[in-house]
Order: C-alpha cells, then sequence, then structure tokens
C-alpha cells in the first residue's frame, strides 16, 4: 500500500523547478514592465518637460506660418516660434471638450487681436485616439481656428501619462530651444479671459507692458462669459 502513495522524487522535483521557473519569470517580466511604463509615461509636472512629440506640418499655408513652420513633413513643438505654446489634449467624444472649444477659441483671438501678445503666444490641439476625419470634424463643428492634430494611435496621449480630458499644458519656449511647462489644468474653462491672464503671467509676460485692448467686443465677450460660467 506505501507504494500506491508514493511518487517519483526525481519527477516531482523537475515539476516543482518549473513551477518556480516559471513564477520568477513572470515576476521579472512584470517589474520590468512596470518600471518602463512608469518610465516613460509620467503626467506632464510644473517644473518638468514634454517627450518629443512629432506632428505633421500642416498642409493649409495658414496654419503653416501661424506656427512658424516651412515645407513638409513632420515638426517637434520645440520648433514653434513662439514665447509660450498652450496644447490642448482632447477627444472628440468628450462633451467636456466640446464645451471648452468656444474657450478656446476666444483665447485665440484675444491673443490674435492683441498686438502684444500675437505671435508670443500659440495655441495646438492633440485629439487623443482621433483620426484625421473626426479631427476636421472637430474643428469644423466648433470652429477650431487654430491647429489640431490627431493622435489616432494614443501614442502620444500615452507618452503623456494618458491623462484624462480635456488636459492643458501651457509650455515656456526658451530660445535655445528648450522649454519648461509652467501651468497644466484639466477639466472645462469656466473664464476664458481669466485663464488667458493666468497664461501671460505664467509664460513671464508683464501686464503692464500689454496695451489695453479687447479682443472681442462687448456684447460677444458678455454673451461667451455667460455661456462658460
Amino acid at each position: 500500500m506505501p507504494t500506491v502513495f508514493s511518487l517519483c522524487p526525481g519527477r516531482r522535483t523537475s515539476t516543482l523547478d518549473k513551477i518556480v521557473t516559471r513564477l520568477v519569470v513572470i515576476v521579472l517580466l512584470s517589474l520590468a514592465l512596470s518600471s518602463s511604463i512608469f518610465a516613460t509615461s509620467s503626467s506632464p509636472v510644473i517644473g518638468g518637460k514634454l517627450p518629443i512629440i512629432s506632428l505633421p506640418i500642416p498642409k493649409n499655408s495658414y496654419e503653416k506660418i501661424y506656427l512658424g513652420l516651412s515645407g513638409e513633413g513632420f515638426f517637434k513643438i520645440s520648433q514653434i516660434k513662439a514665447k509660450g505654446v498652450l496644447i490642448k489634449i482632447f477627444n472628440l467624444y468628450c462633451p467636456i471638450c466640446q464645451s471648452t472649444a468656444s474657450a478656446m477659441a476666444e483665447i485665440y483671438h484675444r491673443i490674435e487681436n492683441n498686438p502684444d501678445l500675437k505671435n508670443k503666444i500659440k495655441l495646438i490641439g492633440i485629439g487623443a485616439g482621433n483620426n484625421l476625419l473626426e479631427i476636421e470634424f472637430f474643428k469644423q463643428n466648433y470652429n477650431i481656428p487654430f491647429p489640431i492634430f490627431p493622435d489616432e494611435n494614443f501614442k502620444i496621449h500615452q507618452a503623456l501619462g494618458e491623462v484624462r480630458t480635456p488636459f492643458f499644458i501651457a509650455l515656456k519656449m526658451e530660445k535655445d530651444g528648450s522649454h519648461e511647462i509652467v501651468h497644466t489644468h484639466l477639466g472645462g474653462l469656466t473664464n476664458a479671459r481669466a485663464f488667458l491672464d493666468l497664461m501671460v503671467e505664467a509664460y513671464g509676460i508683464k501686464q503692464e507692458d500689454l496695451l489695453i485692448k479687447e479682443a472681442i467686443s462687448s456684447p460677444k465677450e458678455s454673451r461667451s462669459d455667460n455661456e462658460l460660467k
């Protein structure tokens, strides 16, 4: 009867070794993968820098001039000719992204109509998970006046730590081509004018040096501010 409950010692050891080996491999692979993700996909923070992001040079001549670019192919955000760049990470199907579209358009017009801000602050948008057709739809449906780019495969979104949308990143550009994140914001915008004032301060543009001019007429401004509140 003892032989009924006996096991082959050699076979038992071999099976246990295989199980332990597999467990060790799984643990090591998990640790390696986790460290890789956390090392390369951290969310943008003030004082930090963005990973290198390549975007297609716009075919639209106005947008190309607006960004200070030329030629064809791809460009890096550091190549945008501006003192500050405000990036909006959005998704076409995100309700808050849709509701903040008018606020971003207002910020754009305020900048472009103020001689002391124009050419100093540029705006771009990146559509996380959106293809070119969806980007064009968003642009036309919400009257987006600045360049927006597709991120169909979420590559840029993943490189930015898979932030929720809408997510705003303000970059201060340096003459040597480097940059620094000076402000981040998650969620809706309740006051476009106040948000722009915050950006101006973050970029180091002295308020007293700005010409006192309204970028939008009073009736339209009042209506827009009421809509955003």
